[in-house]
């Protein structure tokens, strides 16, 4: 029920006539949808512009999103405070000097000194580089929409006293900017106009602020007579409905986060898809805050209801839903939560006289979903338990029904006992007999689903039901020995049924395998297999038959490839993942580094950046098998990274790039590095072992090899199943200026 204007007490205002004060929203809104539109697309371009200098560690990310969050509070708490301290008078100018001081950190650029510092420190200088390269121009930004509610809310117009549409418009210009971003703007401009484009955006948009506050503070209104000047003055908010506001604003925001690391874990870690998520959180607000509402919250409630029954199945069984379908879920459940929560924060808004606090508490409670998800949760937990954690706390906060005391209680012990009897089953029963599961999942769907109308005992049930398929042993062929978490994602170490074959997994891409039978554990396997491209790389060209031979290894996983090495020789994986680098020397779970030949060194971090350090032409035989989920880091395919590549690969050396993937074709972009480099590149897609053929370990692969002259491939120059690479007319190459992924990218989604 939404509460009318009247009850909450607002002044009621009579707007004299004038043809300028007419146009007042108009114009608000066409600032509010401007600064939204820079403040959203910035945040992908200045992401963007630091990776080739940063690198794609973890730290990086994560800085940028904490940065992000909390500079976007920090704008709201200024545009709360200083428009109460100064008032409708005061505050206009005040605002638009301060917009005009921090346009002195333009044109847009990275304001960078030196080399960020090892560890945590790390941390520290880039949010001190973010800070004094963006921080003034976003910090302004963040407080745009806000200070345009107040000075309409203080303005005297007859839309006074629901100034929260312009949230609504904010919004629109936000998700345009996201979704314009990958479609329209990395599309065709390169970084350097991309910034340039923007800094001369921020300069027009003080120009239409500061007739905004000149319109604000021309309009003439007078309170009607006999209005109480003190009636919203009375209304006193109170610390329960700030913490609903932050509740209500930290699971949506949670959920966001949760749902982009499932899609760029699993899918592919490109903007495209990261934007998706955020693009519909954002929809949410954009509808919930509008005059007049399209989607009703009842029908969201009721898709709420279906989703979350439907998505808690798959977490009971512990399978995924794969590829288009789970996208497709994860982004209907994402866009339903937010919807229910986000129409309860319009529930229970305050009057305008509060509309600064209010979002600034709705601020505190997205950084709070925020930082739970992206910071905390890797680190308290060894699984993604985060995300039933959310589930189960969005189920909490729907709308209570009418129900009495003694309603309750028997809502609280009918879903303990369902609860402990779907754990009981899971652990004891299901997880060791060959049940069929469609019955079994119909009535635990039909259990669920009773309890709709009643959000704790449906809650509570769902939360015992995630428990259930955490702790219940797995039902299917492999067999769990080891699961960690990094910032990365969770690595899973498996064991076949018949215990002859160990695989490391990360979402759904397999980092390597190891066989269990004596006398072939060290026979490297899956996308390594000898009798493939990578087995080729190490045996037929010229630097791969020489007699001593220097590798490099951008990517480390079980460490397969080692066992190409001979006795003497010494070899340097790159690692981004500390985590992969225990794995892979723990003996008790792969033994390649341990029982292959050749001595081996691991250096930690962005192997871009640790490449730039190392020696001169130093390696004869340099590997880039760099997966982050099914793509390699798109900062290391650029103009750029191949030349520090090359600089590092001793002469008659090669270059191997392991480019299988899902989603990307990721030949074209080769063959235009390597024209651009002037180097010879030939690529073989390996099918792999045909099912049923009895080969076993050898899946599917497509490797691309450079070198600087025909006579450095050695017998891959003449070998039919190597070919020259195919080009596209369309594609330009990639440098750290530009990169157009989706012209590269692959529609008809595959398994």
């Amino acid at each position: 029920m939404t509460t009318s204007a009247d009850t909450l007490g607002v002044k009621r205002i009579e707007p004299q006539s004038s043809a300028g004060v007419t146009q007042l929203p108009v114009l608000f809104v066409v600032a509010v949808f401007v600064n939204a539109v820079l403040l959203f697309s910035v945040e992908p371009m200045f992401s963007k512009l630091l990776l080739p200098y940063l690198g794609g560690a973890p730290s990086v990310w994560n800085t940028c999103l904490v940065f992000f969050q909390a500079a976007l509070l920090a704008g709201y708490c200024y545009a709360h405070f200083s428009t109460r301290l100064l008032g409708p008078r005061l505050h206009p100018p005040a605002h638009i000097g301060l917009l005009v001081l921090s346009s002195l950190a333009l044109p847009l650029q990275l304001r960078m000194h030196g080399e960020p510092p090892v560890g945590a420190l790390g941390i520290l200088w880039i949010l001190a580089l973010l800070l004094v390269s963006l921080g003034p121009t976003f910090v302004m930004l963040a407080s745009g929409a806000l200070v345009a509610q107040r000075w309409l809310a203080d303005s005297g117009h007859p839309q006074a006293e629901n100034p929260y549409f312009l949230y609504a418009a904010s919004n629109v210009g936000s998700l345009i900017a996201l979704l314009s971003y990958p479609l329209v703007i990395e599309f065709w401009l390169p970084l350097s106009t991309q910034r340039a484009v923007w800094s001369a955006a921020y300069c027009a948009l003080i120009v239409i602020v500061a007739l905004c506050a000149w319109a604000a503070t021309k309009g003439g209104h007078k309170e009607r007579p006999g209005a109480s000047a003190s009636a919203i003055s009375q209304y006193v908010v109170r610390p329960a409905e700030r913490a609903r506001w932050v509740l209500y604003a930290a699971v949506p925001s949670s959920l966001l986060v949760a749902v982009t690391t499932y899609l760029s874990t699993d899918v592919a870690a490109v903007p495209l898809l990261w934007v998706l998520p955020l693009a519909a959180y954002l929809l949410t607000f954009a509808l919930v805050f509008a005059t007049r509402p399209v989607l009703q919250p009842s029908w969201m409630l009721k898709a709420e209801t279906y989703l979350l029954v439907i998505a808690a199945i798959p977490l009971l069984w512990d399978f995924r839903v794969p590829e288009l379908p789970g996208v497709a879920l994860q982004l209907s459940l994402l866009f339903v939560v937010a919807m229910v929560c986000h129409a309860e924060l319009v529930r229970v808004r305050p009057p305008p006289e509060h509309v600064t606090e209010f979002f600034v508490w709705v601020s505190v409670g997205g950084l709070i979903g925020g930082i739970f998800t992206a910071l905390v949760a890797p680190v308290l937990f060894d699984t993604v338990l985060e995300y039933p954690v959310v589930l189960t706390l969005a189920a909490l906060l729907r709308p209570e029904s009418n129900s009495t005391p003694r309603a309750r209680s028997l809502d609280f012990i009918l879903a303990l006992l369902v609860g402990g009897a779907i754990i009981f089953l899971r652990r004891h029963a299901w997880a060791s007999a060959p049940l069929d599961l469609m019955p079994v999942t119909i009535c635990v769907g039909i259990v669920l689903f009773s309890f709709r109308n009643r959000p704790l005992r449906f809650a509570l049930a769902l939360g015992l039901l995630f428990i259930a398929g955490h702790t219940g042993a797995a039902t299917g062929e492999m067999k769990q020995l080891y699961v960690q978490r990094s910032f990365f994602g969770v690595y899973r170490v498996e064991e076949n049924a018949a215990g002859n074959e160990r695989t490391l997994s990360h979402g759904t891409t397999i980092h390597g395998a190891q066989s269990q039978i004596a006398g072939q554990r060290l026979v490297p396997l899956t996308y390594y297999h000898p009798s493939g491209p990578a087995g080729d790389v190490f045996t037929l060209t010229a630097a791969g038959q020489l007699p001593q031979r220097r590798a490099a290894i951008v990517g480390l996983g079980t460490g397969a490839l080692a066992c190409y090495g001979r006795k003497g020789e010494q070899w340097t994986f790159y690692e981004i993942d500390p985590l992969v680098a225990s794995i892979a020397r723990d003996p008790a779970l792969f033994t390649f580094l341990r029982d292959c030949p050749p001595s081996v060194d691991i250096v930690l971090g962005d192997a871009r950046l640790m490449i730039a350090h190392a020696d001169r032409r130093q390696y004869d035989i340099l590997v880039l098998d760099a997966f982050s989920s099914d793509a390699i880091p798109l900062h290391l395919l650029t103009r750029e990274a191949l030349r520090q590549y090359v600089a590092v690969t001793a002469p008659g050396g090669v270059i191997a790039i392991h480019i299988s993937n899902r989603h990307l074709d990721l030949e074209p972009v080769i063959s235009e590095l390597a024209l651009d480099g002037d180097l010879v590149a030939r690529i073989r897609r390996d099918p792999g072992a045909p099912q049923g053929s009895g080969g076993t370990g050898q899946y599917p692969s497509n490797w691309v090899v450079l070198s600087r002259a025909d006579e450095d491939l050695g017998k891959i120059g003449t070998d039919s199943r190597w070919k020259r690479l195919r080009r596209r007319g369309d594609l330009t190459v990639w440098t750290d200026d530009f990169s157009n992924i989706l012209r590269v990218f692959q529609w008809g989604w595959r398994g």
